[in-house]
């Protein structure tokens, strides 16, 4: 069982539901959840329900329950990039899938994290691609979890085709292809996408590019840089070439948050992968 600690931090005392709610964010589910667990919320080792009054400096304390239901797996191995109490960033390398699936079921980072903390369950904050290498951060408890959503910044950096402009914004709409599941496509009756991106570096066959996400479609970047007629290396989902590189040559960057407890600025960084950075010791033929 976790244990969270939060210290009343209201101007004037105020209902426990109100604190927990409307200042920390705990969601209503989690407090239900919360009130009928024996001992789910305490002051002072004392069961305190959400209708009474809390005042400033009281010590709230919620014991949460958790279920673990990934088998585990130790023989794998990723690096971790930044951890505290509610939270903990992999360095997911390219090839590893997130989540099991029909496909993939013990290679995941899911059956890592299970083998890691083995009385949590897993709560991926971000999804990355099976191949796209980079920070994947994954909250340690649902409330972690319901803060961190969509208050996750991440740059991203990708090797594409050709040489592109020092800087740009590709805004168009992104669907599902008709007859595929899994394919994406720019089309006029899709989900607007926006995406933001830099040129770092560039040698005439590959340009290396700084990106940062205003919308977050499935294969966005894959999707877009296609669009703009330069695909990612290694992407032959969507035109680009394996000549240099067997996967897309995509890697999550750089991580920003707040963290969940305290509410201080975290940022996480991972260095570009290896088999990225030697796209740009091959000069054009």
């Amino acid at each position: 069982m976790k244990q969270i600690e939060l210290i009343a931090d209201v101007e004037r005392p105020t209902t426990l539901e109100n604190f927990l709610v409307g200042k920390k964010g705990v969601s209503k589910r989690l407090l239900t959840k919360l009130k009928r667990q024996e001992g789910g919320i305490t002051r002072d080792g004392v069961t305190i329900r959400s209708i009474d009054t809390v005042s400033a400096g009281d010590r709230i304390i919620l014991s949460m329950e958790d279920d673990s239901f990934l088998e585990p797996n130790g023989s794998l191995d990723v690096p971790i990039a930044f951890e505290n109490d509610s939270l903990v960033v992999f360095n997911k390398p390219s090839g590893m899938p997130v989540h099991p699936s029909i496909r993939h079921q013990g290679d995941t980072l899911g059956n890592y994290f299970a083998y890691r903390y083995p009385e949590l369950t897993f709560r991926s904050v971000n999804r990355l691609d099976r191949d796209t290498s980079g920070l994947c951060i994954v909250a340690k408890d649902a409330l972690a979890a319901k803060l961190l959503q969509g208050h996750c910044k991440k740059v991203y950096y990708a090797a594409v085709h050709g040489t592109i402009p020092e800087s740009g914004t590709i805004d168009a709409p992104i669907a599902r292809e008709r007859e595929s599941i899994i394919l994406r496509c720019v089309r006029e009756d899709g989900q607007r996408a926006v995406t933001h991106y830099k040129r770092l570096d560039t040698n005439g066959k590959y340009s290396l590019a700084e990106i940062d996400l205003e919308t977050g479609r499935t294969h966005q970047i894959r999707v877009h840089f296609a669009h703009i007629g330069a695909p990612l290396a290694g992407d032959d989902l969507y035109g680009g070439l394996r000549d240099d590189i067997s996967r897309q040559a995509l890697h999550c960057g750089k991580m920003s948050f707040s963290d969940p407890l305290t509410g201080e600025p975290v940022t996480v960084s991972s260095e570009l992968p290896e088999d990225i950075k030697s796209l740009f010791n091959k000069q054009e033929e």
